[in-house]
């Protein structure tokens, strides 16, 4: 390639290069100027549609004064004609007979009804102000003439009043007439603080709060649905124990909520008072719809058994209690009449209890798990009988306190409308237990329990005295099982000579045999004991139930702990062992080992088996799978688990120092010289061993072939 050769592909790189540089630029040049004429073409629309505003119609202007006399508040006197006034949040309008004035909400400034209907706007009044009045007015009317005689309650101020006993402090609201406050006078909560967790805040137990429940009452015409939750209403307060909150609807129509609530009680009656609501509720209209929902807050310092506990109850006409699933997001619909709905807490209860029953429902609850503060979500949306042309068509009793058991007990004989009533049992919102450990509670324990409360203020001495009052009802239970160790303590020799003389698997048929003979000759058993402690076992059952579900231990404090309704914490660790947790329970771990060293006692007084070697070390783990299963569990509960092994331990002892061995073993003696019958059981056990006997000698010999 010669010099000029060269030079000339430069020249034409060069060229190339340029003409790009000056594509490329021209090009930028024509997406700016495309951008800039598309932003000016937007905002002369903006601007043209700024200035294109609606009007109110000559058709809807002269609806206005119909509109007016159908919803409109009524004023007349013998001195003036009949007016007719229409307000809400966005207009306040007056019909005087002849024409309608008043004032429409716009943005930033009022504008007369007249300006706004006829569009006489001033030249200086912005379009944003202009389409926001007649946007108003407009919305303002389509509700008058959607909700009638409602309308006007539309918009209002939210007010309270107040209701209140020694037990119960009520705060119901003008807006949807509703209870949004329900204060507990003598429980309060016990939550650990957000910045400090070993301190505890306390305050009064609101068991209903503004931001978390609500309910209402849904009604539908011919035409349309009317939600009471929408409305003000005004209050009126009859007396210091009642409350009206009142919808007058005009032309001699009414629809209120009338609370009633009686001195030392937690139950509010809420009854549907209405007058003349034919006129807008046809007679045909059969059904209402109450709609209830509420999001449980925490009262508690523990959460597991707090969130374990709280749900969604309801019982059928007829049927036991119910509850939706406990755990995990679940709805269902409920077909069948119900009784009453309940949402629960561990410790506390608001029952919706109708007089008439609720004819069907929808409900449902959602785990608010990850929501601090909180616990669930629950909703229920509920179909009752309804009329318009009854004066008190709907009553319902609202039972907002404690799962006290006598308090729940008594309210069966107090809400029942007839003695032909079926049993409300809302005692069953109380965790008690199946069946058998639930008798057991309610027919013995709580009736010590209620007794010696009435006495003792101090709730760990209550339990003392209730673990001591258990022991002495199974004393005779307990002595009988620890003569039937002794027995088994005295053969102990007799049974190691057996095993010593009859030793490996291919021995244990003939070592069984020989045992079972010496039990038989000497008159003692290693069944006998068991069915003392069969006995014992449905009370302690029993007790696991009773004592996380009762709330008279709630707040009571006991030695080191503050709460026997809670964990007695006093350690906690900076991280979470897995079943375990992340803090030590002092009276779960004097449990722990109270129940090892009582182990340790029976395992010593028990003949050792060596068919069995791994016995012995699963007796010992039990109590550590004890410690870790208890430690979130109530402190009172492990408290009497450790009084009861403690008062066992001392039982042994005082068994030992009073039965004498000798004589056991010389009354033993004198029982072998006397020809006993074989019981049924020991000739069928000696017929079974005899028969597996032949069939393993059977065997060998096939094996010898």
């Amino acid at each position: 390639m010669d010099k000029n050769t060269l030079l000339g592909m430069i020249l034409m790189g060069m060229v190339l290069f340029g003409f790009m540089m000056f594509t490329e630029g021209n090009k930028q040049n024509r997406d700016a100027l495309v951008e800039e004429t598309a932003q000016t073409q937007a905002e002369k629309a903006e601007k043209e549609q700024s200035l294109r505003i609606d009007t109110i119609t000559a058709a809807e202007a002269a609806a206005v004064p119909a509109i007016m006399r159908q919803i409109g508040t009524e004023r007349a006197d013998s001195l003036a004609p009949a007016e007719y006034r229409y307000r809400t949040d966005k207009v306040n309008l007056l019909y005087d007979g002849t024409a309608v004035t008043g004032t429409v909400q716009a943005v930033d400034t009022v504008l007369t009804y007249a300006a706004v209907a006829g569009a006489q706007f001033g030249d200086d009044l912005s379009p944003a102000n202009r389409r926001a009045a007649i946007e108003n007015l407009r919305s303002a009317l389509a509700d008058a003439d959607r909700y009638r005689g409602f309308a006007r309650y539309l918009s209002g101020e939210d007010r309270t009043v107040t209701l209140k006993n020694d037990l119960l402090e009520l705060e119901i609201a003008s807006k949807g007439g509703r209870i949004s406050r329900a204060t507990l006078q003598k429980y309060f909560t016990y939550l650990p603080n957000k910045q400090n967790e070993k301190q505890i805040d306390t305050a009064k137990v609101e068991i209903c709060r503004p931001e978390d429940a609500s309910y209402s009452f849904v009604l539908t015409s011919a035409t349309n649905r009317f939600d009471t939750a929408d409305f003000y209403f005004t209050p009126e307060q009859v007396n210091d124990s009642t409350v009206v909150m009142k919808l007058d609807l005009g032309d001699g129509a009414s629809w209120a909520l009338r609370y009633t609530l009686a001195p030392d009680s937690y139950v509010v009656r809420m009854e549907v008072v209405q007058s003349g609501m034919q006129k807008i509720i046809p007679p045909s209209v059969a059904t209402a719809d109450f709609v209830w929902a509420q999001k449980l807050a925490r009262n508690e310092r523990g959460r597991t058994f707090e969130e374990r506990n709280s749900g969604l109850f309801y019982k059928f006409l007829g049927d036991s209690p119910d509850d939706l699933a406990m755990q995990g997001d679940k709805q269902k619909s409920l077909d069948q009449r119900l009784k009453w709905i309940a949402f629960k807490n561990q410790f506390f209860s608001t029952v919706m209890i109708p007089r008439t029953s609720f004819t069907s429902a929808e409900v449902a609850t959602v785990d608010l798990r990850e929501t601090p503060g909180y616990l669930k979500d629950l909703s229920a949306k509920a179909t009752m009988d309804y009329t318009s042309t009854q004066e008190v068509p709907v009553a319902i009793d609202i039972f907002m306190g404690p799962n006290l058991y006598p308090l729940l007990s008594g309210l069966d004989s107090q809400l029942k409308a007839s003695k032909d009533d079926p049993s409300l049992e809302l005692t069953r919102l109380i965790p008690l237990g199946w069946t058998l450990f639930r008798w057991i509670n309610t027919l013995i324990i709580i009736p010590v329990f209620t007794f010696l409360s009435g006495f003792i203020s101090n709730y760990g001495i209550i339990i003392l005295l209730l673990t001591l009052f258990i022991k002495i009802i199974l004393f005779p239970f307990t002595y009988k099982s620890y003569m039937s160790q002794a027995k088994m303590r005295v053969l102990a020799p007799e049974i190691k000579e057996i095993n010593d003389k009859y030793p490996g698997n291919e021995n244990a048929m003939t070592r069984q045999q020989k045992t079972m003979a010496l039990y038989s000759k000497a008159g003692a058993s290693p069944f006998s004991g068991c069915l003392p402690m069969l006995l014992q076992m449905p009370i302690l059952i029993a007790m696991f139930s009773f004592f996380p579900s009762a709330i008279e231990l709630r707040g009571e404090s006991f030695l080191w702990a503050k709460d026997l309704a809670a964990p007695d914490v006093i350690c906690t660790l900076p991280f979470t062992i897995p079943w375990f947790g992340n803090h030590v329970s002092l009276f779960c771990l004097l449990m722990t080992v109270t129940n090892i060293i009582y182990t340790r006692i029976n395992m010593a007084s028990q003949p050792s088996s060596s068919s069995m070697p791994g016995m012995k070390w699963m007796m010992y783990l039990m109590p550590v799978m004890f410690l870790f299963f208890f430690n979130d569990y109530a402190s009172g509960l492990s408290y009497y688990y450790f009084l009861s092994l403690l008062i066992t331990i001392v039982q042994t002892y005082i068994f030992r120092m009073v039965v004498d061995d000798k004589k056991v073993r010389a009354r033993m003696a004198e029982n072998a010289k006397k020809p006993r019958k074989k019981s049924g059981f020991m000739a069928r056990l000696e017929e079974m061993q005899r028969q597996q006997q032949a069939m393993l000698r059977e065997q060998q010999k096939k094996g010898r072939k």
